[in-house]
């Protein structure tokens, strides 16, 4: 079974249906076809429906992880070998999750390397390339070579994943939203590490989100997603470690791609560290900064994180990646001009005194999405524009008639019904436990950890 062409698909479905498992040359075979453009759409809606069905086992999983990654292109750094680690990070998705473009920079200043492959947003979710995509100029699509130019030259490259890496994925993907099987884990885990494997990182580190505003709610299917990423990339020979991380309110003050960016440029200029996203930014940058062999601790990992962004090196590094890209050539002095911003700006304030008891993140990021600031398919074009600023979180106590944030709107209607949305997702009580913001670590054997070190707050 050497070719595509010698694998019988239909009898290869019928594996499944008959509850056999596949082979792992036939997978292999099979991602393959896809990438060849040899399997039909149905066969494609087919197979996802027969894995959400009837499964997966380990040994099929791994072996689909691997056919994944190797339908295509798969990264080497022989330049980097002497020079530092390569590092990467992947998100499962959120509301104001705007850390790669913090951490990126910080890890680059560090002596790390970070290609990071990157997507658009999809339903609540954000997405980095949106936020990049505000930035006049910048090449969200580049070749290999390119890519391997630029992290070579930076320490660091956020871009999207090109058509040549896990290309039976990127068909697959399209398929399993019209096929209703997107939320089904075996696929999930192979479509994440698929193109994380091709990336050829030293290490990598998953964040996975807990709570309203991640992709999948359930705490069983959080902790069994994060349990059998890490499992299969190590197994797959990939350093690879998850937190576990809060979602169940937005972890920026800021939601909208616009927004977020101008955040990620203040922040990375020291002006401002709004609490949960700085100490979520410092828990990541310190694992993959020890993985790498570039700390020894996690006090010298964040102090070494710390220097990076007061010395402004961070910055520096964000910088010469983005002129390297297309895009400004002094990214900061470009913000400092203004950002094109919304036409309508609209106060959102609390209606009684209380205590901030929720602040829910789905519900937001879906008054994000309503405003233009998402995508509730792929193709749908958004505004970059709007978008809400938030000025309270979880625990805050507040007064009748405060300022809880604004709205970024195209027009007034739009506004009002985004505050509309916005007092849908806030909660006052009397008193409320502020989360915590790492509840868990996943390492190479699969093990978990019910805190983090001692829990970090949110």
């Amino acid at each position: 079974m050497g070719s595509a062409t010698a694998l019988s698909i239909p009898a290869f479905l019928a594996r499944k249906r008959h509850d056999k498992s596949w082979s792992a040359e036939s997978l292999r075979v099979f991602a393959r076809a896809i990438a060849a453009g040899q399997v039909a759409d149905a066969q494609l809606g087919a197979f996802a429906m027969a894995v959400c069905c009837r499964g997966m086992d380990e040994a099929e999983l791994l072996a689909w992880t691997e056919a994944v990654r190797d339908s295509g292109q798969v990264l080497r750094w022989p330049r980097l070998a002497d020079r530092g680690p390569v590092l990467d990070k992947h998100s499962t998705g959120g509301v104001g999750d705007c850390v790669s473009l913090i951490l990126a920079p910080l890890l680059a200043a560090c002596g790390g390397f970070v290609p990071m492959l990157s997507g658009r947003g999809l339903g609540h979710t954000g997405g980095t390339l949106d936020k990049l995509s505000v930035l006049p100029g910048y090449r969200l699509d580049v070749d290999r070579t390119t890519l391997q130019r630029v992290v070579e030259q930076t320490g660091m490259a956020i871009v999207a994943a090109g058509a040549d890496l896990a290309p039976a994925d990127r068909r697959l993907y399209a398929v399993r939203d019209v096929s209703a099987t997107v939320e089904c884990l075996p696929l999930i885990v192979a479509s994440i590490l698929g193109k994380k494997l091709a990336v050829g990182s030293s290490a990598l580190l998953l964040d996975v989100k807990t709570g309203s505003g991640a992709n999948l709610g359930a705490a069983d299917q959080v902790q069994a997603l994060a349990s059998g990423l890490v499992r299969v990339a190590s197994r797959a020979g990939q350093p690879c470690r998850a937190l576990l991380s809060d979602m169940s309110q937005p972890l920026a003050p800021a939601v909208g791609n616009a927004l977020e960016l101008a955040l990620c440029l203040e922040y990375l200029q020291g002006r401002c560290r709004p609490k949960r996203l700085h100490a979520l930014v410092l828990a990541l940058g310190s694992e993959l900064l020890q993985m790498g062999g570039l700390a020894h601790s996690a006090a010298e990992a964040e102090a070494g994180l710390l220097a990076a962004l007061d010395s402004g090196r961070g910055a520096e590094c964000f910088a010469r990646s983005v002129a390297a890209l297309g895009g400004p050539n002094d990214v900061f002095k470009w913000a400092s001009q203004g950002i094109e911003q919304a036409p309508v700006r609209r106060d959102w304030r609390v209606a009684s005194d209380g205590v901030v008891t929720a602040l829910d993140a789905q519900l937001i990021g879906l008054a994000a999405v309503a405003l233009g600031a998402g995508r509730q398919h792929p193709e749908q074009a958004i505004d970059v524009r709007v978008g809400v600023e938030l000025a309270l979180e979880v625990g805050d106590q507040v007064r009748a008639g405060q300022r809880l944030g604004c709205v970024h709107a195209r027009t007034e209607a739009e506004a009002e019904q985004a505050i509309q949305q916005l007092d849908r997702a806030l909660s006052i009580g009397e008193q409320a436990t502020r989360p915590t913001l790492i509840s868990g670590r996943i390492d190479g054997a699969g093990s978990a950890a019910s805190r983090y070190a001692d829990g970090v707050a949110a």
